[in-house]
């Protein structure tokens, strides 16, 4: 995009930090959860090599197993959307070939440390208590805060946690879930709707989501953009922290 992000950089430095925040919390991850096997897959459209590659030692080097998986852009450069819907249609696809849990990270989410093992904490935890699978977001996303939609507050390890129904990409589930909702997931990323993920939300009617309070992520989205960065946060700090 071409209007200005929080904190102002290249599109690459937030995509940077992002991942060594990613890798961060998968090594808080690992140190609670010691039989858990973590796999990264980065979806890709036209990044520089040398963009990869640093991305690919990143994880590597913290001996996690990480796959490049390149996606075509669309005949039309000019059409933004037509390529990153064809992004997300490609996880969908790739979420086939998991075992259990999918977590779905978008390029300019920045998460704190203990994110990852807050969120599989949360998992184990409401999925038991409901004997059903579930939506997880790791952004407490401040636009739901303008609608007085009723919600119910659940206590997970070290943060609450509550219902909403709305989200944008990045968020967890099972196996189980992309494979009831195969169909209707793939469809989103075919054919545009305003908004854009309306059968996301369709879904959240049927399921159980929960957004953590305070947030685990920070969406850095333009600083314009009506959704927002997430209340009761330290952004500077966090933005600090994962710097090479």
């Amino acid at each position: 995009q071409n209007k200005k992000r929080v904190f102002e950089e290249d599109k690459s430095e937030y995509t940077f930090r992002t991942i060594n925040s990613l890798v961060k919390s998968a090594s808080d991850l690992r140190e609670k959860f010691k039989e858990i096997k973590i796999r990264f897959t980065i979806l890709d459209v036209n990044s520089p090599s040398a963009d990869i590659n640093r991305i690919l030692s990143k994880i590597s080097n913290k001996g996690f197993k990480v796959e490049h998986a390149k996606v075509e852009s669309t005949n039309d450069s000019k059409d933004n959307m037509a390529t990153t819907m064809a992004s997300i249609r490609k996880s969908f696809y790739e979420a086939k070939n998991c075992t259990d849990l999918i977590y779905f990270v978008e390029d300019d989410y920045i998460h704190k440390s203990e994110s990852l093992a807050e969120m599989l904490f949360a998992y184990e935890k409401f999925s038991s208590i409901f004997q059903d699978e579930i939506f997880l977001l790791s952004t407490d996303y401040p636009y739901l805060y303008k609608k007085m939609n009723n919600t119910n507050i659940l206590i997970g390890e070290k943060t609450h946690w509550r219902t909403v129904k709305e989200s944008l990409l990045t968020f967890m589930t099972s196996k189980k879930m992309i494979e009831k909702y195969f169909e209707k997931l793939v469809d989103m990323a075919t054919n545009r709707s305003d908004p854009f993920e309306k059968n996301l939300h369709e879904i959240y009617e049927k399921e159980k989501c929960f957004s953590p309070i305070p947030s685990l992520s920070i969406h850095c989205a333009n600083i314009n953009s009506v959704f927002g960065l997430s209340p009761n946060i330290n952004l500077k700090k966090l933005w600090d922290e994962n710097k090479d």
